[in-house]
């Protein structure tokens, strides 16, 4: 028997496709990211008093074997809290451990926010990626936009509402030119669209802010990138080696500061750092 993952309803539940419900019907065992919000969806849809396991990155490597052995033997519905399962959702390595296995996999079509953001945007996307969240931290992200920005294509990202303001404010810091669409409560009663610059964006949002959060940056000339001159760069440099850090933690802090390309800052470092070396070693 096959491991089905279905998509499910990002907020309208008339979003549910006709073979998503035939598979949750049908199927004897339904793993869920969170099974209260599982047994909740399968209410709304009729189809509760059924069999629920939880699959999470917390517990993944204690129960994946034994949904796969489930699998062998009767239909398996694989689901996430909303969307497709997968996608920056546990669920790849589920599948990836099916394939190992020999457990036929399958999955519907449906529901995912990363595309539809991608439509709304109205950005060219002949070329696009999915970035999944931003880190947590505010170097980690600027860096993260630094590298995606080089990419000259659409970006698409999620973040939680809480980290949307701060996330933008450091989109601002590498890019404040940058083009960003944000969608708010996707097909749910309180949709919301933003476009504009980073700081555009953050001026309309509403406060508080809840809900889910999808966002699109458009293809960027890395050219409008303001980058520091490189005097500046080199006096940076050359007064975080004076620290005693590493030359890939110079790279990585300038390159999050705006000053470059991450590469090109680690050559530009490891040279200072050996001029320097041997001009001590000299004297």
């Amino acid at each position: 028997m096959p491991l089905i993952f279905v998509p499910t309803p990002l907020g309208n539940l008339r979003d549910v496709t006709l073979r998503a419900l035939d598979v949750l019907r049908e199927a004897a065992l339904i793993v869920a990211e969170d099974t209260r919000v599982a047994r909740k969806l399968l209410r709304a849809l009729e189809l509760d008093g059924r069999e629920i396991w939880s699959y999470r990155e917390q517990n993944a490597a204690s129960v994946t074997a034994a949904i796969l052995d489930r699998a062998r033997t009767s239909l398996v519905a694989v689901t996430c809290d909303a969307g497709m399962p997968g996608v920056s959702d546990p669920g790849s390595a589920l599948i990836a451990a099916a394939r190992a296995g020999g457990v036929p996999v399958e999955v519907l079509p449906g529901p995912s926010a990363a595309t539809a953001v991608a439509l709304l945007s109205g950005f060219p996307l002949h070329r696009f990626t999915f970035e999944g969240f931003p880190p947590r931290t505010a170097a980690a992200r600027r860096e993260r936009f630094s590298d995606a920005l080089r990419q000259r294509a659409t970006t698409l990202w999620y973040e939680s509402p809480h980290r949307l303001r701060a996330t933008l404010t450091d989109l601002a810091q590498v890019a404040p030119d940058a083009q960003v669409f944000v969608v708010r409560e996707y097909t749910k009663l309180h949709e919301q669209h933003l476009w504009g610059t980073p700081q555009q964006v953050i001026g309309e949002l509403p406060d508080p802010l809840r809900g889910e959060v999808a966002f699109a940056i458009a293809p960027y000339a890395w050219t409008q990138v303001t980058e520091r001159p490189p005097e500046e760069a080199g006096d940076a440099i050359d007064a975080l080696l004076a620290t005693g850090r590493r030359v890939s933690e110079v790279a990585k802090l300038l390159a999050a500061r705006g000053f470059g390309d991450r590469r090109q800052l680690y050559a530009h470092a490891a040279a200072r750092k050996a001029r320097r070396e041997a001009s001590i070693n000299h004297s």
